[in-house]
């Protein structure tokens, strides 16, 4: 090959050599984007990454001993709770009914009671109503912006009840079971009517209650702690619409 055509291969070599190295950066270049944006695809979130409700309301909830001769009484409750129960009172049946109180109305219960059993069972069932109700009292405060009243019709196979609640700082009790014995399981019947009564006291509640109709002594009741306690379910429940408004014209409940 002459001097002339070597000379000519060279700078033609020369021309060609900048784009081809230009490639191979731009090759590499895309390859370190690709890893990093693969990177950052498979990083988990971190904790700090998830908002959280800073203005989530607190629980409601209220604990305390009640003691007196006839009874001794521990009880804590949640208001806003997943109906979860742990209930003793030396009654059975009375156990069963408020454990599905407290599984319709949402709530947390925890409640045992040690009473007089071997003379009645009337300040056992009187004494844990009034209890309860004075721990509703207590959870929902100062009462703004709760709905404060509430009613549920609730069936109960061939049994209608029907319950409503007004937490309006006044006593009042009206029930009508309809039951037409004197033992339901291992309960005293007419006793139901003492429980509702010192909760209506407890809670400075209105309480009114009635089996509509049934034929089962057993539904009758079912019926009645399901609809009582859905109905104060939906008076305890706070309104957004309402916000720290006070359910009430005069001031004060």
């Amino acid at each position: 090959m002459s001097e002339q055509a070597k000379s000519t291969a060279r700078k033609s070599a020369a021309k060609q050599s900048p784009p081809a190295q230009g490639a191979r950066l731009h090759s590499k270049a895309k390859a370190a984007n690709t890893k990093t944006q693969d990177d950052a695809a498979s990083t988990p979130a971190t904790p700090a990454a998830v908002e959280v409700a800073a203005d989530a309301p607190a629980k409601r909830t209220a604990a305390f001993d009640r003691n007196t001769t006839e009874t001794k009484i521990s009880l804590r409750l949640t208001l806003e709770g997943g109906g979860r129960y742990n209930i003793s009172t030396g009654i059975r049946f009375f156990d069963h009914m408020l454990e599905l109180f407290t599984r319709h109305g949402a709530f947390d219960l925890d409640l045992t009671c040690k009473g007089d059993l071997d003379v009645d069972q009337h300040h056992t069932i009187e004494d844990v109503g009034i209890a309860l109700g004075e721990a509703f009292d207590k959870a929902v405060g100062d009462k703004k912006g709760i709905n404060r009243a509430g009613y549920f019709l609730m069936p109960m196979d061939e049994t209608l009840g029907i319950a409503a609640v007004d937490l309006s700082g006044r006593v009042a009790c009206k029930i009508r079971t309809k039951v037409k014995v004197d033992m339901v399981g291992d309960l005293q019947s007419e006793l139901v009517e003492d429980f509702f009564d010192g909760f209506a006291r407890g809670a400075r509640a209105n309480v009114h209650l009635r089996t509509m109709y049934g034929r089962s002594n057993h539904h009758k009741l079912e019926a009645l702690f399901k609809a009582f306690a859905r109905a104060l379910r939906v008076a305890c429940s706070r309104d957004k619409q309402l916000g720290e408004m006070l359910p009430s014209t005069k001031g004060l409940l």
